[in-house]
C-alpha cells in the first residue's frame, strides 16, 4: 500500500502552519516532510524536526545529485525537500503533507502527477498584510 502525496501552498501569513498542526494533531498515519535549509536555526528549533540544516556547500551538491523533489533560495538561504525521504513515507503507507511555496509545488507535481495540491487563501488582503508588517518585526 502508498500513501497520498499532499502539497499544501499558501502566501506567507495565510495560517497553512496552522492548519498543518491541527491535520496532524487529529490524523493518524499522516506527516510533513521535513525540508532541509541552509539558515541558521531559530530558538527552539530542533534539527531533524523542524529542517534538517545544513551548510550551502552540501546543498548544492545535493542539488547537483538531484536529490531534492523541489528546492529553492529564498532570502539567500536554501531550501529543499529530500525526494528519498518522500518516497520512503509514501512506500511505507504513510501520507505525506508538503508545506512549500507554490513554485516548489509545481516542481513537485511534474514528478508525482496524483499528488493533490492544496493552496490556502488568506482570510483577507488586509489582514494578510497586517500579519506580514508584524511577523518582519517579530523575525528581526
Amino acid at each position: 500500500m502508498t500513501g497520498s502525496l499532499f502539497i499544501i501552498t499558501a502566501a506567507s501569513g495565510t495560517g497553512k502552519t496552522s492548519l498543518v498542526k491541527q491535520l496532524l494533531a487529529t490524523t493518524n498515519d499522516l506527516t510533513v516532510s521535513v525540508s532541509h535549509t541552509t539558515r541558521t536555526p531559530r530558538p527552539g528549533e530542533i534539527d531533524g524536526h523542524h529542517y534538517h540544516f545544513t551548510d550551502v556547500e552540501k546543498f548544492v551538491i545535493a542539488i547537483g545529485e538531484n536529490k531534492f523533489l523541489e528546492h529553492a533560495e529564498v532570502f539567500g538561504n536554501y531550501y529543499g525537500t529530500s525526494e528519498q525521504s518522500v518516497r520512503t513515507q509514501l512506500e511505507a503507507g504513510v501520507d505525506v503533507i508538503l508545506e512549500i511555496d507554490w513554485q516548489g509545488a509545481l516542481q513537485v507535481k511534474k514528478i508525482f502527477t496524483d499528488a493533490i495540491m492544496i493552496f490556502i487563501l488568506p482570510p483577507s488582503i488586509a489582514t494578510l498584510r497586517v500579519y506580514r508588517r508584524v511577523g518582519k518585526i517579530l523575525w528581526r
